[in-house]
């Protein structure tokens, strides 16, 4: 039986630490667009691209962080959203937001 409340506390862990670089790459991007330096501006402009990149996958974790803890809530986390089946331990130590248990994973690749 998976111990639900240990893959909640890690849950929450993780999205507390995603949310809390979200807050930075957000006031990164803030203060960037001062520089008057053209060169300096392209490298400025090339960082922020990078820290919008890393801040859309962060969005996209939390989201499925707090979906997953959504499913602890009903009864329903550890169980494959696809196919109903249980989603093996190890999957979930591996990764515990994911909604799929391997096989339905490896089908809708």
């Amino acid at each position: 039986m998976v111990d639900v409340n240990s893959f909640k506390s890690r849950l929450e862990e993780r999205l507390a630490a995603l949310m809390s670089k979200l807050t930075e790459i957000d006031e990164d991007l803030k203060e960037h667009g001062t520089e008057p330096d053209f060169e300096e501006r392209a490298t400025e402009i090339a960082g922020d691209e990078v820290l919008e990149g890393l801040g859309i996958q962060g969005q996209k974790e939390a989201g499925q962080i707090k979906v997953a803890l959504n499913r602890i809530e009903d009864g329903s986390f550890g169980v494959c959203v696809q196919c109903g089946e249980d989603i093996p331990e190890k999957r979930l130590e591996l990764l515990p937001h994911t909604p799929l248990c391997t096989s339905c994973m490896s089908a809708s690749k």
